[in-house]
Protein backbone atom coordinates (compact mmCIF):
# COMPACT_ATOMS: atom_id res chain seq x y z
CA UNK A 1 0.00 0.00 0.00
CA UNK A 2 0.87 3.72 -0.65
CA UNK A 3 0.68 5.27 2.37
CA UNK A 4 -0.81 8.59 2.59
CA UNK A 5 1.73 10.79 4.92
CA UNK A 6 -1.42 13.24 6.23
CA UNK A 7 -3.45 10.28 7.33
CA UNK A 8 -2.85 8.15 9.98
CA UNK A 9 -1.95 4.62 9.11
CA UNK A 10 -4.68 3.22 11.34
CA UNK A 11 -7.29 5.48 9.39
CA UNK A 12 -5.92 4.36 6.34
CA UNK A 13 -6.21 0.74 6.93
CA UNK A 14 -9.81 1.67 8.41
CA UNK A 15 -11.28 2.51 5.23
CA UNK A 16 -9.85 -0.67 3.26
CA UNK A 17 -11.24 -2.55 5.57
CA UNK A 18 -14.59 -0.61 5.74
CA UNK A 19 -14.89 -1.00 1.76
CA UNK A 20 -14.52 -4.98 2.39
CA UNK A 21 -17.23 -4.74 4.55
CA UNK A 22 -19.18 -2.90 2.17
CA UNK A 23 -18.34 -4.59 -0.73
CA UNK A 24 -18.76 -8.50 1.11
CA UNK A 25 -15.63 -9.11 1.13
CA UNK A 26 -16.02 -9.65 4.75
CA UNK A 27 -20.02 -10.18 4.59
CA UNK A 28 -22.01 -10.05 7.60
CA UNK A 29 -21.58 -12.20 10.50
CA UNK A 30 -18.20 -13.00 9.50
CA UNK A 31 -14.92 -13.12 11.25
CA UNK A 32 -12.70 -10.20 10.75
CA UNK A 33 -8.74 -11.06 10.93
CA UNK A 34 -7.89 -10.91 14.42
CA UNK A 35 -5.23 -7.82 15.43
CA UNK A 36 -1.86 -9.93 14.48
CA UNK A 37 -3.13 -11.18 10.94
CA UNK A 38 -4.25 -6.81 10.50
CA UNK A 39 -0.91 -6.07 11.52
CA UNK A 40 1.02 -8.52 9.47
CA UNK A 41 -0.65 -8.03 5.95
CA UNK A 42 -0.66 -4.16 6.26
CA UNK A 43 2.91 -3.94 7.77
CA UNK A 44 1.48 -2.24 11.02
CA UNK A 45 2.39 -2.36 14.78
CA UNK A 46 0.03 -4.13 17.13
CA UNK A 47 -1.60 -0.92 18.62
CA UNK A 48 -2.37 0.17 15.48
CA UNK A 49 -4.16 -2.80 14.21
CA UNK A 50 -6.04 -2.95 17.85
CA UNK A 51 -7.12 0.77 17.07
CA UNK A 52 -8.82 -0.23 13.81
CA UNK A 53 -10.60 -3.03 15.39
CA UNK A 54 -11.77 -0.62 17.88
CA UNK A 55 -13.00 1.80 15.40
CA UNK A 56 -14.73 -0.86 13.34
CA UNK A 57 -16.66 -1.40 16.53
CA UNK A 58 -17.28 2.00 17.57
CA UNK A 59 -18.65 2.36 14.25
CA UNK A 60 -21.25 -0.53 14.69
CA UNK A 61 -19.56 -2.02 11.80
CA UNK A 62 -18.20 -5.32 13.83
CA UNK A 63 -18.91 -6.77 17.10
CA UNK A 64 -16.33 -8.62 19.35
CA UNK A 65 -17.41 -11.52 20.77
CA UNK A 66 -14.49 -12.29 23.81
CA UNK A 67 -12.78 -15.56 23.33
CA UNK A 68 -14.20 -15.88 19.38
CA UNK A 69 -12.87 -12.91 17.48
CA UNK A 70 -14.57 -9.69 16.14
CA UNK A 71 -17.45 -10.14 13.66
CA UNK A 72 -19.01 -7.76 11.01
CA UNK A 73 -22.16 -6.55 12.61
CA UNK A 74 -25.46 -7.80 11.17
CA UNK A 75 -26.85 -5.39 8.82
CA UNK A 76 -30.08 -3.95 10.26
CA UNK A 77 -33.36 -5.35 9.13
CA UNK A 78 -35.40 -2.85 6.84
CA UNK A 79 -38.68 -1.36 8.22
CA UNK A 80 -41.66 -3.63 7.35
Amino acid sequence: MDWKPEIPRWRQVYDVMEERIANGTYPPGSRLPGMLDIASEWGIGAVTARRVLQELRAADLAVMHPGLGTFVSELPKPDA
